[in-house]
């Protein structure tokens, strides 16, 4: 059976059409919604040095987190083409999403790291938010475009927002002082916030030895 057609077998995986459907509903019924699209950093040099084949199997352990992760946190999940995928998150903001994608990232490098030595796939994510960014299933894509773009140019194997957003950290989670103290850090180190969260985030499981 052709890898498309086994993709289509992981529950919660849906097809281009019915995922933006689907988002189309929520976004008609939720206050509030966020949308990552991502891909595989390695996905061409893995399906050159080790055959289609190879990529295939990078498609499906993909697809089966991705639906594992869905399942779990009630996310939607879209195959939007090649080895790229969508999800929403209904009801969560922008800073929450951020850091779930955060650790979708890290679980699926962790997952990732052995199956395909001596490559070693990573992932990119562009999150983007509902209403905040954009208010339609095009605009909403565009942006989320522009997001993954971002962490693309940024180095790869990170989650980014578009160009034009910034983190906003809510003071429910962190102090003023602390919020000041980052924006100080960030014009210093010439890094976006959301960027400086990713390594203290990255800091924070290596701390405590999270794979």
């Amino acid at each position: 059976m052709e890898v498309l057609a086994v993709i289509d077998l992981i529950p919660g995986i849906m097809d281009r059409g019915p995922f933006r459907d689907s988002l189309k509903k929520a976004i008609a019924t939720e206050e509030t919604l966020s949308l990552a699209l991502m891909d595989a950093d390695s996905f061409m040099e893995l399906n050159e040095l080790q055959g289609e084949e190879a990529g295939d199997r990078l498609l499906l352990l993909l697809g089966a987190v991705l639906s594992a992760n869905a399942q779990a946190y009630g996310w939607q999940v879209g195959r939007i083409g090649g080895d790229e995928f969508a999800l929403f998150l209904p009801g969560v903001t922008l800073e929450r999403a951020f850091l779930a994608m955060e650790a979708l990232r890290a679980e699926l490098v962790q997952k990732m790291n052995g199956p395909f030595d001596p490559i070693k796939p990573t992932f990119s994510i562009g999150v983007v938010n509902c209403p905040r960014d954009a208010k339609d299933v095009s605009g909403l894509f565009r942006q989320a475009e522009n997001a993954l773009f971002q962490a693309k140019e940024a180095g790869r194997n990170q989650v980014a927002l578009p160009a034009k957003e910034e983190m906003v950290l809510r003071s429910c989670y962190y102090t003023t002082t602390q919020l000041a103290r980052l924006k100080k850090l960030a014009e210093q180190a010439k890094k976006k916030e959301s960027v400086l969260l990713r390594e203290a985030l990255d800091d924070l499981l290596r701390k405590y030895d999270v794979k």
